[in-house]
């Protein structure tokens, strides 16, 4: 993208029109280089209002990240995190993924003002405009194998839990195995990555995207009912306050986990399960259906379910999960 580009959506960022002989007074340049710079934001997913005699907006005010916020809402822990912040990213999973192989920290975190080709579970893509979402990864490095990592995306649950709660959001739910609800609309979800021997040191790169606000133009994209922070409370979140105190709980839920497993989190995360002892309808990759009543979840993450045939256990990524109307 034109190195101009978001300099010059950080000048729309205030949703007011500016005429494009002011921006290019502002930035010294030429109002055919403004356009140019204009056109690869709209090819990359910006939307924009041109309108003659007037001219540039961005549809809504846009909160930009900005590093001393984020810095300061993670608070005394800050010191664990390097923070990488880019403005356009395809995926910040895969960036990171690379990264990792060779001299990526410990508790590196990436996040793209605009993810372009955001991956969500099972080949989805995750819908994310212009300050329409957070989204970013993280990379935790563990001492154990991958193998002692089961339950890892439940945990990560539970720490987006503890943000929303700290933000004034009580009423989100939990959905096996990696879905946050509000509703039952998907408001966040995580993608976790895996690195490592399955005995030796592992690295674990986790992808989280949280709707910030999901305008009409996104929703028609995305196949599940969906909800987003503005609508569920009333009013914008600051992308950079929320990162940070994501970041905070996320690095005590990990520090927990390392210690403990998921054991210590399960009670926690069955207490926000949304499906907790209702009927549901089980849809496996094969195609097959299995029917049931959820009891609980495993202390290595596994779903349990009461079925006709006794208590099954179902393992993270086998399954889709329905509730039965």
């Amino acid at each position: 993208m034109n190195n101009l580009t978001f300099p010059i959506l950080r000048l729309l960022a205030d949703g007011r029109f500016h005429s494009g002989e002011d921006i290019a007074r502002h930035f010294d340049v030429t109002r055919a280089t403004v356009w140019n710079a204009l056109q690869q934001a709209e090819a990359a997913g910006v939307q924009l209002f041109s309108v003659r005699g007037k001219g540039y907006r961005l549809p809504q005010p846009v909160g930009f990240l900005d590093r001393d916020s984020v810095l300061a809402a993670i608070g005394e822990q800050r010191a664990w995190f390097t923070l990488e912040l880019h403005d356009q990213m395809e995926s910040t999973n895969t960036y990171l993924m690379q990264q990792a192989l060779t001299d990526a920290s410990h508790a590196t975190c990436v996040v793209a003002e605009l993810q372009t080709r955001g991956r969500g579970r099972r080949g989805r893509a995750w819908q994310a405009g212009l300050g329409d979402s957070l989204t970013f990864s993280l990379l935790w490095r563990f001492e154990g194998g991958a193998t002692a990592l089961s339950g890892l995306s439940l945990a990560v649950g539970v720490g987006l839990i503890r943000t929303l709660h700290a933000i004034g959001l009580h009423g989100a739910l939990l959905k096996w195995p990696n879905d946050v609800l509000h509703g039952y609309h998907k408001l966040a979800g995580i993608l976790i990555e895996l690195q490592g021997d399955m005995e030796g040191p592992s690295a674990a790169v986790i992808g989280v995207g949280i709707n910030l606000r999901l305008p009409e133009h996104l929703r028609k994209h995305i196949d599940q009912a969906a909800t987003d922070l503005q609508t569920v409370l009333g009013r914008p979140v600051n992308a950079s306050n929320l990162l940070g105190s994501t970041l905070r709980h996320l690095a005590d839920v990990l520090s927990e986990f390392e210690c403990d497993g998921f054991e210590a989190l399960r009670e926690e995360w069955i207490s926000h399960h949304a499906y907790q002892g209702q009927s549901v309808r089980l849809l496996l990759p094969d195609g097959r259906e299995t029917q049931g009543v959820v009891s609980g979840v495993a202390s290595e993450g596994a779903l349990l379910v009461d079925t006709i045939s006794g208590t099954q256990r179902f393992s993270v990524g086998e399954i889709s999960l329905r509730g039965i109307s």
